[in-house]
């Protein structure tokens, strides 16, 4: 009988060492993969939010070093990144994104339609030349996580 007592209390406590270190292995937190998003502009009224979008979602992870964000611009939005147009505010979110290495896409198909190039546009800009559509797509391929606010 004495045996099996010791067996026992053996048995129970290997048993408690191994649920000790699993649960100390629970809650340990796993390497987090850093985040790629793209965030889908084509409303000419939705600019601004989607630009205060695109700086709360820097300012909640701790800035650029902890996340990857693409914005693709296409459509009627186009027309408040004209350079001779945008606002001081605008102007100024754009200059502080594109240091941040922010890919700023625009579509190439929208520029041949309002007749513009990247020099028109405010500076950090890309031409998207196979259509902002296609950036997107290409983006999402990538394992962008795709955002149209």
């Amino acid at each position: 009988m004495h045996r099996r007592s010791i067996l026992w209390a053996a048995a129970s406590a290997f048993g408690a060492a191994f649920a000790a270190s699993r649960a100390s292995a629970a809650t340990e937190a796993p390497p987090t993969k850093k985040l790629k998003v793209v965030y889908h502009l084509n409303d000419l009224d939705k600019v601004s939010s989607v630009v205060g979008n695109i700086q709360n979602h820097l300012d909640g992870v701790g800035g650029p070093d902890n996340v990857t964000i693409a914005l693709v611009v296409h459509g009627q939005a186009l027309r408040a990144f004209h350079a001779s147009a945008a606002n001081p505010d605008l102007t100024r979110h754009i200059g502080q994104f594109a240091k941040a290495g922010i890919e700023l896409a625009v579509c190439g198909n929208t520029m041949k339609s309002q007749k513009v190039g990247l020099a028109d546009l405010l500076p950090g800009f890309i031409s998207a030349d196979q259509g902002g559509v296609v950036r997107i797509a290409e983006l999402q391929s990538q394992g962008y996580l795709y955002l149209r606010p």
